[in-house]
């Protein structure tokens, strides 16, 4: 069941953001006066068409699902020689190159619109998320060290104003990025009943982190979460030939009171084949317990793969949460700020590839994407939405790199043409079409590459 809503809801996704980029391509072409031949969502061979408008367009399905084209009429591609001079009048080449870059720049804008209107839309909603109250950082975290305590609660990062976790979050990651040019965190925080402090996390931390992984944990930085009340209990579990049952409430572990979840779990994955002395309250009864965690193997994400304890039990609470609401105006603003802070971040984190500075384990291809759209269909709409606009944005950004076959390299194509007042040479623009075709090649190669590597 969860491989066929992942599927669905990865062909949606891929879908509207086709249509959106091919919309903008097809409107701005047909105001520019262009005649459009055939509007396709896919490549390759037609499987289903229709014709509808004045011009007879052509809106077709075509065979293979990743990616879409706009096929307007082209002295480059078709025979136009017997065409009456009205209907040349409509044909690409012979549009000002202003017109011709407005053309192909529209299908990258109409993705960043996407965006915009899908994080305005959420913003003006409302979206319930956790609030940025810590839990205690685990010792030896570059959060710890930097003095940041359970119940702190996060305000603004480097200035930024952060008001639930999925914002603290991003500016973390933002935090990271800058880095690499030797900038450190500052993190500001509001003490209960203490007031406002700044604390700062060491560029070198940042540098270190893995940017497609867990950024806040890897920083000591959690969600606070309520003491421990187990939820299932699986019978074969550790949980289970402990004694624990549904509701018992976890106040102590070997004598040491147990602040919350999160610290319950870190102890119980700290003591791998250990005994335990657990102090449970049991339908108002005080009750101990001796439970040995069984050892497993997982995955850390500052030490990779170590051994830690399970005891097969659910952990019932939740964090405190708050809903996050603005105004069209405040949202809009915000919406296309968030947009615009990504594209940065993506062409940054593009550039510290090349570099050498960050790792081409980061391209992701249409696995992981698929993989992402299962995982937030199943939390909910807001956060398939929001997936959506992320991945609007990133498919804006890649299309406008300056890699022919790409509306980047076309748009550097009439840049030149403008500068320069004549048109790329012909054989210039084929063999750089080839070269561009193989660069494309191999970066999804490495995309799938990265991708099957995730999933073993």
């Amino acid at each position: 069941m969860n491989l066929l809503q992942t599927l669905v809801a990865f062909v949606i996704a891929l879908g509207t953001l086709i249509v959106f980029h091919e919309l903008g391509h097809y409107l701005v072409a047909r105001w520019c006066g262009v005649k459009v031949l055939r509007f396709s969502v896919g490549m390759g061979r037609v499987v289903w068409s229709r014709r509808f408008g004045p011009d007879q367009t052509e809106w077709a399905i075509s065979a293979l699902p990743l990616g879409g084209y706009v096929k307007m009429l082209d002295g480059r591609e078709q025979d136009v020689t017997h065409l009456p001079e009205a209907e040349l009048r409509r044909e690409f080449t012979r549009q000002n190159v202003w017109k011709r870059i407005a053309i192909v720049a529209a299908g990258p804008i109409a993705n960043f619109l996407l965006a915009i209107v899908l994080f305005a839309g959420l913003y003006m909603h409302g979206i319930e998320e956790p609030a940025t109250r810590l839990a205690q950082p685990a010792p030896g975290t570059p959060a710890q060290l930097a003095g940041l305590k359970r119940d702190d609660v996060v305000t603004a990062v480097n200035g930024v104003r952060v008001a639930g976790w999925s914002e603290l979050r991003w500016q973390l990651v933002r935090a990271a990025v800058d880095a690499k040019e030797g900038g450190d965190a500052r993190i500001e925080v509001r003490r209960p009943s203490r007031g406002t402090f700044t604390f700062t996390l060491p560029a070198a931390a940042l540098t270190a982190l893995d940017l497609d992984g867990d950024v806040p944990a890897s920083l000591g930085l959690a969600i606070a979460l309520p003491p421990p009340v187990l939820g299932k209990v699986d019978p074969g579990g550790a949980g289970a030939r402990a004694g624990l049952r549904t509701g018992d409430a976890i106040v102590a572990l070997d004598g040491a009171p147990v602040q919350d979840v999160g610290a319950f779990t870190q102890a119980v994955r700290a003591a791998p084949g250990k005994a335990i002395a657990l102090d449970v309250v049991r339908a108002g009864q005080p009750l101990r317990l001796t439970i040995t965690p069984e050892p497993a193997r997982a995955d850390d994400p500052r030490k990779g793969s170590v051994t830690v304890g399970k005891i097969k039990v659910e952990l019932l609470g939740r964090p405190d949460m708050i809903v996050v609401a603005d105004g069209p105006a405040r949202a809009t603003v915000k919406a296309a700020r968030r947009v615009w802070d990504s594209s940065v971040l993506t062409v940054r984190m593009i550039g510290r590839m090349l570099t050498g500075d960050v790792s081409w384990k980061n391209v992701t291809g249409p696995i992981t994407i698929a993989d992402y759209a299962g995982q937030s269909s199943r939390i909910g709409l807001a956060s398939y939405l929001s997936f959506l606009a992320v991945v609007s944005i990133s498919l804006g950004v890649m299309n406008l790199l300056p890699i022919p076959v790409l509306d980047g390299g076309h748009l550097l194509y009439y840049s030149l043409e403008v500068l320069t007042g004549r048109p790329v040479p012909e054989r210039f623009g084929e063999i750089a079409q080839r070269l561009g075709v193989g660069l494309l090649v191999t970066l999804m190669a490495l995309a799938v590459f990265n991708d099957v590597a995730r999933l073993m």
